[in-house]
């Protein structure tokens, strides 16, 4: 059994300086992440403004297929256009891994 779990850390568009426009970006975002079939939500920045970082957790058999979800999850994000994707960091544990 292999995990993966990845954070993305979002520039927001200029509109969200309050909690709720924040929201209005980030829920959609967390939302259509879930077609992956992944664990997601937001885990840092919740208080600023502007910023969000959502975090990814995947499980599956191969490391291959691990990091194709994560890949996918990255990619899906990276092509949204009301945000901008300013870095990805992502670990993938293995059954050596203790």
């Amino acid at each position: 059994m292999f995990t993966g779990c990845a954070e993305f850390d979002l520039l927001l568009p200029p509109d969200s300086r309050s909690l709720k426009a924040k929201r209005s970006y980030v829920r959609p975002i967390v939302a259509s992440l879930r077609k992956y079939e992944v664990a997601v939500a937001e885990v840092s920045d919740q208080d600023v403004h502007g910023r969000t970082t959502i975090g990814v957790a995947a499980v599956a058999g191969d490391h291959r297929h691990v990091q194709e979800i994560l890949d996918a999850c990255e990619h899906h994000i990276a092509g949204r256009p009301e945000v901008e994707l300013l870095s990805a960091r992502r670990r993938v544990f293995g059954p050596e891994d203790e």
